[in-house]
C-alpha cells in the first residue's frame, strides 16, 4: 500500500442531527469523488458539538446502532470507502463524545468514546472513554493500522504513544477548538517522536470557538536525500468550509519507521513507573479533583 487518503471534512453543521446527516452525506460523496480512503468528521458532528448542561445532553444523545450512525454504515458500503463518523453516544450514567469508524463494506472496526474530557468545563457532564484501541482498515488497496484521540487528548503525550504502542500508523483526530500554533505544535510533536501520521478535522470560521485549520502530518522528519530535517506537515487548511484531502506516504512511513531510533525503538519503560501515579502535586491541584 504506498499512500493513504483521508478527507477531512471541515464542515458547518446545521442545527439538526437531521441536517447534519445530510450535509454530512453530501460531504462523504465529495470525498469519494476526490479519492479518498476514508472521510473523517469534525467532533460530535450529530449535534454540531453543542455541550450546555445534563439536560440538553441527554436530549441530544443517540444511540450507537441508531438511524444516524448506521446510516453512515450504509453510505460507507454504497461509497467503498472508510468513514469516521463523530456523535454524541447515549450511554450511561451519562452522554459519551464518540467516534465510529467503518470500513469500506460498513462493517464497524473502531469504536472510540474519548478519554481525556475536559473535565475543568461542560464536559464534566459526560461519561469520558477508558481506552485507545487500534484497528486495521482494509482500504481495498492494503491494509491501514488506525486509532483515534479526540480534540482534548491531543494535550496527553501518552494517548499517542499508547496509540503508537498499539500498533497504529495512522491517528485520527476530530476536533472542535481555535487551532493556534501551540495546538498545532502538540500534533506535529505527537507525529514526529510516535512517527505515525495524524489527521486532525476541525470545525471552520463560524462555528463559535473554532477557526479551521485541519491539518495532517506524515510522521517523517528525515527523508533520504534531504539535508536536513523536513516539516512533517503535509496539509494545513484556512479557515473556510471545505473538503480537504490528505494523502500520507504509507509505503515510506512504514519504511522510516523500520528504520528510526523514535517510537518504541529505544524506550526504556523500566524507568517509567512514577507515570502511572494516581498522586498530584503543586502546582497541578485545581478544585474540580
Amino acid at each position: 500500500m504506498k499512500e493513504f487518503r483521508v478527507a477531512l471534512l471541515q464542515l458547518l453543521p446545521t442545527a439538526t442531527a437531521e441536517g447534519n446527516l445530510e450535509k454530512g452525506k453530501e460531504a462523504c460523496r465529495r470525498a469519494a469523488q476526490a479519492g479518498a480512503d476514508l472521510a473523517l468528521f469534525p467532533e460530535m458532528w450529530s449535534n454540531g458539538y453543542r455541550v450546555e448542561n445534563p439536560e440538553q445532553l441527554a436530549a441530544e444523545a443517540i444511540r450507537a446502532d441508531g438511524e444516524f450512525v448506521t446510516a453512515f454504515s450504509d453510505l460507507a458500503r454504497e461509497l467503498s470507502m472508510a468513514i469516521g463518523i463523530t456523535f454524541l453516544e447515549e450511554y450511561e450514567p451519562a452522554p459519551r463524545n464518540a467516534l465510529r469508524v467503518f470500513d469500506r463494506t460498513g462493517k464497524l472496526v473502531l469504536s472510540y468514546a474519548k478519554c481525556h474530557t475536559c473535565a475543568f468545563d461542560r464536559e464534566r457532564f459526560l461519561t469520558p472513554g477508558n481506552a485507545f484501541p487500534t484497528a486495521a482498515l482494509d482500504t481495498g488497496h492494503g491494509e491501514v493500522q488506525i486509532g483515534a484521540m479526540i480534540c482534548y487528548d491531543r494535550e496527553f503525550p501518552e494517548s499517542a504513544r499508547l496509540l503508537m504502542l498499539g500498533g497504529a500508523e495512522i491517528l485520527l483526530v476530530p476536533n472542535a477548538c481555535p487551532m493556534e500554533i501551540n495546538r498545532i505544535s502538540q500534533l506535529r510533536a505527537r507525529a514526529y517522536e510516535n512517527m505515525v501520521g495524524i489527521a486532525t478535522v476541525n470545525y471552520p470560521h463560524g462555528q463559535p470557538d473554532c477557526n479551521g485549520h485541519s491539518t495532517a502530518f506524515d510522521g517523517i522528519a528525515y527523508r533520504e536525500g534531504d539535508p536536513a530535517s523536513r516539516d512533517t506537515l503535509v496539509l494545513e487548511a484556512g479557515e473556510a468550509e471545505g473538503v480537504y484531502l490528505a494523502s500520507f506516504p504509507l509505503a515510506e512511513l512504514r519504511e522510516y519507521r523500520a528504520q528510526e531510533v523514535h517510537g518504541n525503538a529505544w524506550r526504556r519503560p523500566a524507568l517509567y513507573a512514577p507515570l502511572l501515579s494516581t498522586e498530584k502535586h503543586p502546582p497541578f491541584l485545581r478544585d474540580t479533583q
